[in-house]
């Protein structure tokens, strides 16, 4: 007997964790009539449709501010500025990634500039925001901020359903 070969216990049942028993059989390719049914059936997801969920979430609590507030004009105004640190960074970037590349690489090092260069025009806008608006609202504008990024959440579930057809 050589160090490869393998002992088997005395059962003649095939144990279901056994590295030499055969694997499942490939799953078929599929054809181009498959393919264009799958794709009928799936949205595409555009990053516009996320800029402007975030930008009507922005608008909701401006209003919500105005109308609840106790200082509506401060709220009103760190809340603009708390959505623009979200929206106008997002929209900047959606903007920068709108070609395909052609290799994974590129594809993959243009995701990570646009996403420095957003990360870096959030950060402008809010130091912008607390160094020119002299009563500053922080509460608004932190609610506003996470508010408008946890869009994501939501507003990719909700454009990411299926698209129930009429049959």
């Amino acid at each position: 007997m050589t160090a490869t070969h393998k002992v088997r216990p005395a059962s003649t049942s095939v144990d279901k964790w056994d590295d030499e028993a055969p694997d499942s059989v490939p799953a078929p390719p599929w054809t181009a009539q498959q393919v264009q049914a799958l794709v009928a059936r799936e949205r595409s997801l555009s990053p516009w449709a996320l800029v402007a969920c975030q930008a009507a979430v922005g608008g909701l609590l401006m209003l919500v501010w105005w109308l609840f507030g106790t200082a509506p004009a401060q709220q009103v105004r760190a809340t603009v500025w708390g959505a623009a640190a979200v929206v106008f960074p997002h929209a900047l970037m959606a903007w920068g990634l709108r070609r395909q590349a052609a290799q994974a690489q590129a594809a993959l090092l243009s995701f990570l500039m646009w996403e420095l260069v957003k990360v870096g025009c959030a950060v402008a806008i809010l130091v912008v925001a607390a160094w020119l608006v002299r009563d500053l609202s922080w509460p608004a504008l932190l609610v506003a901020v996470v508010a408008c990024l946890k869009v994501h959440l939501g507003a990719w579930w909700w454009l990411s359903r299926p698209v129930h057809g009429t049959n």
